[in-house]
């Protein structure tokens, strides 16, 4: 091999390129089979295809680059996009119920996942990680808790790792068993996929295998979750606060504070689908720009789902052992059962 081809593929290591075309060439081959398979659909096919193939034979780290592009930046501008085609007299239709219901299921799952991981004997900063992640969006959330509550980089990365795991086996097992508890109910249907799935990314695949009516409003339920994080990250911060010793806070008081960086108080895709939707509200919108934007936040649907299933490693999920895996499934029966309880006190249909 010349010089030339070693310093191209060293360069095309560190590319996004190469992650990045995989995952648009799984979404393009999902589409294909979705039409011979049309009840799971392209999304569904695309995730379950990716995991395949990224256990299997694309499991080479310079691909990660791209596939972690493809999976956040993709992902976001479909929520953004969405946002053209949803109104607020859309959103209004969730009703003071829906909202009521995301609040207390959100609350019940950050005490429930506190007590379970205290009897588990995991850290408080790992409890308090595994109970953002869950109960507001993922592995979004756990980036945005970490540094208030002063997490290792390894804490991070294990809850991680557990909130994906259990993300995956309930976006698998909630459409069959919304579809079987709420026939026919799509407000419902909705609120237990959006009220539960930790990720926006599970949120769509998981209701892309009931419909897309469902899509819809449980990202809505998704989003209004999402709004929250800004309140729990702040609570999450105080608790940690109270937890520091006075050593720490005295060596902090006399360091060299480092200048705070500007932060947007929700994530940016969420500021853009409520402008988008704002816009589409009271603004008449063309036909075809709504159609255009749907399209395209299809594509960059199935891709990111599509990178989403090619970089869940599952030999790191058994890596971390039976507590884990415990705590995971504990958090994932309170969810649901919690769900299904506060959807029926709350009548949300």
């Amino acid at each position: 091999m010349t010089n030339e081809s070693v310093a191209y593929m060293k360069q095309l290591k560190k590319s996004f390129l190469p992650g990045l075309i995989l995952s648009f060439i799984v979404a393009w081959v999902s589409k294909g089979i979705a039409i011979f398979l049309p009840t799971l659909g392209g999304a569904t096919i695309a995730i379950l295809l990716g995991i395949l193939l990224g256990n299997t034979i694309f499991k080479q780290s310079f691909l990660g680059r791209g596939t972690k592009l493809a999976e956040s930046k993709l992902l976001e501008w479909s929520v953004v996009l969405l946002g053209m085609t949803v109104t607020f007299q859309t959103i209004s239709t969730l009703g003071l119920n829906g909202i009521g219901y995301i609040i207390v299921q959100m609350t019940t799952t950050i005490v429930g996942v506190y007590v379970i991981g205290h009897q588990l004997n995991f850290s408080k900063r790992m409890t308090l990680l595994m109970a953002g992640g869950n109960a507001v969006c993922g592995s979004s959330a756990i980036g945005a808790i970490a540094p208030e509550i002063h997490a290792g980089e390894e804490e991070k990365g294990q809850i991680i790792t557990l909130v994906n795991l259990l993300g995956t086996i309930l976006m698998l097992l909630l459409p069959i068993l919304a579809t079987q508890l709420y026939p026919q109910e799509v407000i419902t249907q909705s609120a237990m996929i959006g009220g539960i799935l930790q990720s926006v990314g599970q949120v769509v695949a998981s209701a892309n295998m009931v419909s897309q009516d469902v899509v819809t409003y449980a990202t809505l339920f998704k989003i209004m979750r999402i709004i929250m994080l800004v309140a729990v990250v702040y609570i999450f911060g105080k608790i940690a606060d109270k937890d520091t010793s006075a050593m720490t806070e005295t060596f902090n008081n006399h360091a060299e504070q480092p200048t705070k960086k500007f932060k947007l108080p929700l994530p940016w895709y969420v500021l853009g689908f409520l402008l988008c939707c704002l816009l589409n509200s009271f603004v008449s919108i063309p036909t075809i720009v709504s159609q255009i934007s749907h399209s395209i936040s299809g594509w960059f649907e199935i891709t990111a789902l599509a990178a989403i299933g090619l970089r869940l490693d599952f030999s790191r999920f058994f890596k971390e052992g039976k507590r884990f895996l415990i705590f995971g499934l504990s958090v994932g029966v309170l969810q649901v059962i919690s769900a299904i309880i506060w959807i029926f006190i709350f009548h949300v249909k």
